[in-house]
């Protein structure tokens, strides 16, 4: 008789157990919520102009010769910084070495990159020319472009976060920065 109550009960305890399995579930991300996208047109120390978002933070120049300078730019709640570095082009001839250069610091991300998207921007009318990159992985800088005139004036710029790269939980904050940025190559133009 023993037998056969632990028969049942170990029977109900078997099945019992069932219906509670537990399942593991998927890490999670903090959800970010940024406000709607708006600008401001910014005269900077350098020479040229760009439309900032009013979420991000213009810092002087912290390094600036009459042939080169160096601009920060705080982004605020992503958690990073862009930075800017203009060139007077030397001569005629040493434009392709700059933008080579510039190539090269995108290169320099190939290895963990999964991807590589670019922009050309032609602005004609405004002479302004140049390429905008968006690097796709786990990469210290997901965002990297280049302006020029092609005769007078270079400016690289690139996006550093204050986080460690994980291209998954920062993909929604990269999208709200790629609008900003793509707005700042677009309406990008030189002093007079």
């Amino acid at each position: 008789m023993n037998k056969i109550y632990l028969s049942i009960l170990l029977v109900v305890f078997i099945y019992g157990c069932k219906d509670n399995e537990s399942i593991p579930k998927p890490p999670t991300y903090l959800r970010t919520e940024f406000p709607d996208h708006s600008y401001r047109l910014i005269s900077v120390d350098c020479p040229y102009e760009l439309k900032l978002a009013d979420l991000y933070n213009y810092k002087p120049c912290t390094f600036e010769k009459s042939n080169f300078c160096m601009q920060q730019i705080d982004l605020g709640p992503i958690n990073g910084s862009l930075f800017l570095y203009y060139i007077k082009i030397p001569s005629k001839d040493s434009l392709p070495a700059i933008i080579n250069f510039a190539n090269d610091k995108v290169d320099e991300h190939k290895i963990k990159a999964d991807k590589i998207d670019f922009e050309q921007i032609i602005e004609k009318n405004k002479r302004v020319f140049g390429t905008f990159f968006e690097l796709k992985g786990n990469v210290a800088t997901n965002f990297q472009f280049y302006l020029t005139d092609s005769v007078n004036h270079f400016v690289r710029g690139e996006v550093l976060l204050n986080c460690r790269p994980n291209y998954d939980s920062l993909r929604p904050t990269l999208e709200y920065l790629k609008l900003d940025l793509l707005e700042l190559v677009n309406n990008f133009q030189w002093k007079q």
